[in-house]
């Protein structure tokens, strides 16, 4: 049975919701379990997960910086005997499997969908099928999809164990000097579970209040295209796709989406996907479960009423 330990990430005091899930898939696989936070002032946020918690908190924490976060996990792993490390998708959570791979000589698989204590599953070949991948190396670190596992919270109280923090002198090098916080206004489109996506074929970037008039009637949060964020119409934060944010949502509605492979891979995850196009040869009704051809302007107006007449 593994020895699990979750990097439980953290953002205004509260665990991310992907990082909940990822505790809770290792609380179901069996053996010892335990999350991690790593910042300064964070004892308080470990308090409600419920579960054993290692916390690091030191002021030389307080950047979101990965070097550092390797020395508390790696430290963590060594004393204590852990042989699985698991982390919820994100930037930060990538440079640190990464880093802590390195340090570790671990084997890491990345995208990973599910896991059963021994073996991880992840799709491959541009997410057409699903394939058991396993680990040769005596720690295993796996990075799960955003989205792939439900973020439940687990009951009962918390046990919270101080982590030392013994830094290396290369990982207190660097300092960080700005953070740039989200653009994107709303909820974020990887907790979300309806998301509205707006691509060129809205035609300019006003019209992304059709988008955004739509998500708002459904409660869901709006994504974008990596072309329309490239032409300055939305900000990168809300980019689906090879170089921006891997979604899973319950239902996603794409906008005016041509449908290339980037973005695909980005989103085929979903539940459910609607597309709203006028090119009836647009790829992305090749995968889509509901396809409407037809001038998107005149549409998405007419069904965010509908869904408000619905909800009233």
């Amino acid at each position: 049975m593994a020895k699990t330990l979750v990097f439980l990430e953290h953002h205004e005091g509260a665990v991310q919701k992907g990082s909940l899930g990822v505790l809770a898939k290792a609380s179901q696989v069996g053996g010892e379990f335990a999350g991690a936070i790593v910042g300064a002032d964070v004892r308080a946020v470990g308090e409600g997960v419920g579960a054993t918690v290692w916390v690091a908190d030191d002021a030389r924490l307080a950047a979101p910086l990965p070097q550092p976060r390797v020395d508390v996990l790696a430290k963590l792993v060594r004393d204590e005997g852990y042989d699985t490390v698991l982390f919820a998708q994100s930037v930060l959570a990538a440079d640190v499997a990464a880093g802590l791979a390195a340090r570790l000589g671990a084997g890491l698989n990345w995208g990973l969908v599910d896991f059963d204590g021994e073996t991880g599953r992840a799709p491959a070949l541009q997410d057409t099928v699903v394939v058991d991948v396993g680990w040769s190396t005596p720690v295993r670190i796996g990075l799960f999809r955003a989205g792939a596992l439900d973020a439940d919270a687990l009951s009962g109280a918390a046990d919270i164990r101080d982590a030392s923090v013994e830094l290396e002198d290369f990982s207190t090098a660097a300092e960080m000097v700005e953070q740039a916080h989200a653009e994107q206004q709303g909820p974020s489109i990887e907790d979300a579970e309806i998301i509205v996506a707006g691509g060129r074929g809205l035609g300019a970037p006003e019209k992304f209040a059709l988008a955004e008039e739509l998500a708002r009637a459904l409660g869901g949060a709006v994504a974008a295209t990596r072309a329309v964020v490239d032409a300055g119409w939305y900000p990168y934060s809300a980019q689906v796709g090879q170089t921006g944010k891997t979604v899973s949502p319950k239902l996603y509605v794409a906008l005016g989406i041509s449908g290339a492979i980037q973005h695909k891979v980005g989103m085929q995850g979903a539940n459910v996907i609607v597309a709203i196009n006028k090119d009836p040869n647009a790829p992305i009704f090749e995968y889509s479960d509901l396809g409407v051809v037809g001038d998107l302007h005149e549409i998405v107006p007419k069904l965010t009423e509908l869904v408000r007449s619905r909800k009233s």
